[in-house]
């Protein structure tokens, strides 16, 4: 199940308070500035820095480069 839009306009990164990519096929919230990503778990965004995993240059470009990635944040 997708995140509600209402839901990612609120979410940041826990760390550096930036915007992040939700990449719904992947339930994975992403951080391309800090190449870390978050998992989303049942519908439920797992925001922790413990909890993150690093992304390799390939997964990286394909996260960005993702045409149904959305932004996080007010549009």
């Amino acid at each position: 199940m997708a995140l509600d839009s209402f839901l990612l306009e609120l979410l940041e990164d826990p760390v550096d308070h930036g915007t992040l990519l939700y990449i719904e096929g992947r339930d994975v919230l992403y951080n391309p500035r800090r190449h870390e990503a978050y998992e989303v778990r049942e519908s439920i965004p797992v925001l922790l820095p413990d909890e993150s995993r690093l992304v390799s240059d390939e997964e990286h470009l394909a996260f960005t480069s993702d045409p149904t990635a959305r932004t996080t944040g007010k549009a």
